[in-house]
């Protein structure tokens, strides 16, 4: 077993070890200060704005109300990410920014823009339906677009794919849609106190009913096809800038789009809002719900796919790709890990792992012509990290991918006398 790292993918530059001073923007204080300063600021006046509307018991209630889904969804979309988790820190500004910075942005701007248009034309009632079917889609999903455009520029590295883009649009609009339903749950609430109206049919009990149990979903559901225009265009080659410009755009116009459509049910007759429901908004749910978990299972793959060329150079062990292939393979090892060394030796497995397959999306693009310039030094310095992890990890993966390959299949005796063997495709010790 070698004892040094295998020799690197190139020497290297005179370059590569000249320390640069970073710019002023650059500096850690202001990547992270900055964002969370703004996004604080929009907490307390989003909290001020839906407090002075519903009332402090309304806010409570509303709070607790619309919190309930909040679990389920961000679990969801991190169940989507295991494959190749982004951190944590992602996904809280993308919900900071849809709860704080997209809602405050969307109330403000609706609140302008309806009142202008009533006192325009002096006729409110067409002044809220104009502003629920077109304003307020293309205010709320370009605020919400926002976030992810921001982690798609500045968090380049952790924005691979579709699954990326779904993740992050569907954390931000979930965090979008908890304070907006804190709002119009309090405000049901306020309306409940004074008519006195309680149990189910209270206008609360038909609110919560409506965004919490049939539509949850609605939100990120509709700013998921910007989180899919951005993943494309990730996937895509640096070299075709317009390609890269129009997909997101394209997402954000359908998003835009699918939205109004929904908020404009409502105005299809007594019963248009259950049939695009049940004809519309669940089909197009089911639709992208498979799109994302089939995109998951393609990433699977590609990780089989690309990382045997490592084994060959000597980076990782025979059973690795097997394994890091496998989501079953991966709890094994990392349940291994932890049985055998502890719950620290278990986290450094699934670093190991989120290493290995990012290394393998990037030779995945490399070899499709669509990585960066920095391709190499970002090979060197994953490969770098695998290395530092392999005491740890290999084992854990070595004995997952022994438990967890299918055993080989044996045929009866041949002609020759010698049983026959068929092995699994996705065997590690296939020859």
């Amino acid at each position: 077993m070698a004892t040094s790292p295998p020799f690197p993918t190139r020497p290297p530059s005179p370059g590569d070890g000249v320390l640069r001073h970073p710019h002023w923007w650059q500096r850690r204080w202001v990547r992270y200060g900055a964002p969370s300063t703004l996004l604080a600021l929009s907490g307390l006046v989003i909290l001020a704005l839906v407090r002075r509307q519903t009332g402090t018991d309304g806010f409570l209630v509303g709070l607790g109300l619309a919190v309930l889904p909040v679990p389920w969804l961000i679990a969801a979309f991190r169940w989507l990410d295991r494959v190749e988790p982004g951190p944590w820190r992602n996904l809280l500004f993308s919900f900071a920014w849809g709860a704080c910075a997209a809602a405050l942005i969307a109330i403000v701007a609706n609140s302008f823009a309806t009142e202008w248009i009533a006192t325009s034309t002096a006729d409110p009632a067409s002044a809220d339906t104009l502003g629920a079917t077109v304003i307020a889609p293309v205010v709320e999903e370009s605020a919400k677009a926002a976030a992810v455009l921001l982690v798609f520029l500045f968090r380049r590295r952790d924005f691979t794919g579709i699954v990326d883009g779904v993740v992050i649009a569907g954390t931000t609009a979930t965090g979008f849609a908890f304070t907006e339903n804190i709002l119009y749950l309090g405000t049901a609430f306020g309306t409940d106190q004074l008519t006195g109206d309680r149990g189910i049919a209270s206008v609360t009990a038909a609110t919560f009913f409506v965004r919490i149990v049939m539509s949850p979903f609605a939100h990120p559901l509709f700013t998921v096809l910007t989180g899919i225009g951005f993943g494309i265009a990730a996937l895509s080659a640096e070299r075709r800038p317009v390609r890269r410009f129009l997909l997101p755009v394209c997402g954000l116009l359908l998003a835009m789009g699918m939205h109004a459509f929904w908020n404009g049910s409502a105005t299809f007759g007594q019963y248009g809002f259950f049939a695009v429901y049940g004809g519309f908004m669940v089909p197009v749910f089911g639709l992208v719900t498979w799109l994302a978990i089939w995109t998951r299972q393609r990433e699977l793959r590609a990780v089989r796919a690309e990382l045997p060329a490592y084994v060959l150079a000597g980076w990782l062990g025979p059973g690795e790709p097997f394994a890091l292939g496998s989501m079953r393979a991966r709890r094994m090892a990392r349940d291994y890990a932890r049985h055998h060394h502890g719950r620290p030796a278990a986290r450094e497995v699934a670093r190991y792992e989120g290493y290995a397959t990012s290394l393998a999306f990037l030779r995945r693009r490399g070899r499709a012509g669509k990585a960066g310039a920095d391709f190499t030094a970002r090979e060197r310095e994953l490969l770098t990290e695998l290395w530092q992890r392999r005491h740890v990890a290999r084992p854990a993966l070595e004995y997952a991918s022994r438990a967890a390959a299918p055993a080989p299949v044996y045929r009866p005796v041949t002609p020759y006398g010698y049983p026959a063997v068929t092995y699994s495709p996705y065997n590690p010790y296939r020859t």
